[in-house]
């Protein structure tokens, strides 16, 4: 793997989890509406989600590095 596609990858993986503290935040917010939370949820959801494949496909290549 370059180490261009590896800062890309951790970048990546760190937005994600940021987004998903910002959308924390936005749930702890008591004046949010049950509509915005639903989609707030939804969102986080999906970063993690995203994020979790992120981790996923690191570790697969790191398996495939030990292998070699």
């Amino acid at each position: 793997m370059a180490k261009e596609d590896f800062t890309k990858e951790t970048e990546g993986f760190e937005l994600k989890l940021q987004n998903a503290k910002k959308i924390l935040e936005t749930l702890m917010n008591p004046d949010i509406t049950l509509s915005d939370s639903v989609k707030a949820y939804e969102k986080g959801m999906s970063e993690l989600a995203e994020a979790q494949k992120i981790l996923e496909e690191a570790e697969i290549k790191i398996t495939e590095i030990k292998a070699e």
